[in-house]
């Protein structure tokens, strides 16, 4: 839902919108709202009811919008009760004859909202004037407020789009300050809820990181919301929303939680902050860099360093030619591995890239505070959106995701190999043995032969759990992870690009390094 910046007060009902405070409210339980504002408002508030009606009348027509097909000049159409209209007369013609109530009630929300406000403002400290409404935000009646209208739509077309034969999946970060992670946090909870969405959202005080899955109507219902809510109207735009095949079946719940970062690093934000990042490319100037790079090959050395952020098994089934691949495990290992290995950095340009952008962001900033690298760059959107305008570029393989999908694909090359018998593959499966949750590359023979763990540990506890020691007593640690070092010491022959980047190359057991 678009916004606008305009600060005009006159009939423009979507300033009207922006300039009054912010607070949408809709509180259904005013059968008869009339008589219980006339004990509550002042004079003065009494005088706003035209505006307070102008803003629900924008606020409800709003909620309607669409978004137009690509060959219309018009950016967005409205629906409501089964109608489409093209142009704002005829939406605003219906609601006006067609939801009178809603408007009256939702007016009547916002008048008794505005007696509320006047009330409490005049025992606020001076340290609060900043944000008057700060403290009302955090009620938990004020959530609903920020949920979309979807009476006109069946639960089924929410929870399985009746326009197409799959759902989507939408990932998507935004870094900003939040001043109470808490109340978004319950937002999102009902929002997700109230949209039959499913995923993973983690918020906290420097922003808010989410993947979430249902029909298509949904998520883009979401993003509508995510737009137009004042706490990210500013810095999210749609091209910040990666989306891909997929639904609510990718994730086998809803979670939604409160942390110290949106990404795990394991430093925190107040030492290493978002705000000093990287260089963003676009993916056509990262194509660029990297094809720049790629023509170096053969060199003795080279003065940049195409830096994969991701985890090992990630970067095992598709990668950019010519990267350096760390062989850790989680990104909270990725600042120890900087300071192990800063030589390699020194007076290098590097160009990070992880998958949506997120880990680059204060990944970058990291190794910037570590004063070697002549300059940091990072792709955004990640992955991701490269792949979305170079499919075929200079990735091979297949892209890892954090869900129960495993992997998309943009392109037909296989860069890794079944762990048993060296077969190109690259599907991964969860290990056979329940305690251990490791990722393995087992091909279809193998599978049939009963090569189903990550390791011969994990393949003999699963063959003793019947007469052994009880489930509880096993420990995640196996010995494929328990051979690997936990921060990698790269050595420096390694920045020297090979002659002929082949996608198909392997990763060995000591970790990809260049490939």
């Amino acid at each position: 839902m678009p916004s606008s910046t305009s600060s005009d007060q006159g009939d423009d009902q979507e300033a009207c919108v922006l300039t009054f405070s912010d607070l949408d409210l809709k509180d259904t339980n005013l059968d008869n709202p009339s008589i219980s504002l006339k004990a509550e408002l002042d004079g003065i508030t009494k005088k706003k009811y035209s505006f307070a009606k102008k803003k629900a009348f924008a606020l409800f027509v709003k909620t309607k919008q669409v978004l137009a097909p690509p060959f219309e000049c018009k950016e967005k159409w409205w629906k409501c009760c089964q109608q489409l209209f093209v142009d704002p007369v005829g939406i605003h013609r219906h609601v006006a004859t067609q939801h009178t109530d809603e408007i009256y009630h939702q007016t009547a929300s916002i008048l008794k909202q505005m007696a509320v406000t006047l009330s409490t403002s005049k025992n606020f400290r001076p340290a609060d004037r900043k944000n008057p409404f700060k403290e009302h935000l955090t009620r938990s009646d004020e959530v609903s407020a920020w949920l979309p209208d979807i009476s006109c739509f069946s639960p089924d077309m929410l929870i399985s789009d009746h326009n197409c034969e799959e759902g989507e999946v939408l990932l998507y970060y935004c870094y900003r300050d939040l001043e109470d992670p808490h109340w978004v946090c319950a937002w999102q909870t009902a929002l997700c809820e109230h949209l039959h969405l499913t995923g993973k959202v983690r918020i906290a005080n420097e922003g808010i990181n989410g993947t979430v899955g249902g029909s298509k109507l949904a998520t883009r219902l979401y993003v509508e919301v995510m737009l137009s809510c004042p706490l990210f109207k500013d810095c999210l735009c749609k091209d910040d929303f990666k989306t891909s095949k997929g639904g609510a079946h990718c994730f086998p719940e809803l979670r939604v939680g409160v942390f110290e970062e949106i990404v795990p690093m394991g430093i925190s934000p107040s030492e290493i902050s978002y705000k000093k990042s990287g260089i963003h490319l676009t993916p056509g100037e990262f194509h660029k860099e990297v094809e720049n790079l790629l023509s170096q090959a053969g060199q003795e050395q080279s003065d940049t360093i195409l830096l994969d952020c991701r985890n090992f098994y990630e970067s095992k089934i598709g990668r950019f030619q010519g990267c350096l691949a760390p062989d850790i495990r989680k990104f909270s290992y990725f600042p120890s591995y900087v300071d192990k290995n800063l030589e390699l950095f020194r007076e290098k340009r590097v160009l990070m890239y992880c998958t949506g952008g997120i880990r680059c962001e204060r990944g970058s900033a990291y190794l910037k505070a570590k004063g070697v690298c002549k300059e940091v760059f990072q792709l955004k959107g990640g992955i991701h959106k490269y792949l979305e305008e170079f499919p075929d570029g200079f990735y091979k393989g297949k892209l890892f995701v954090f869900d129960e999908r495993y992997a998309l694909s943009y392109n037909s090359n296989v860069v890794s190999a079944c762990s048993y018998c060296g077969a190109q593959w690259d599907q991964y499966k969860l290990c056979s043995t329940p305690q251990c949750r490791q990722l393995v590359l087992t091909c279809p023979a193998c599978q049939g032969q009963g090569s189903t763990a990550c390791c011969v540990t994990c393949q003999d506890k699963g063959s003793k759990q019947a007469s052994g020691p009880t489930q509880d007593s096993f420990k995640e640690e196996c010995e494929c992870t328990a051979r690997r070092p936990r921060i990698p010491k790269e050595l420096l022959k390694h920045t020297q690009l090979p002659v002929n980047p082949e996608p198909g190359s392997t990763v060995g057991e000591g970790g990809p390094l260049l490939v």
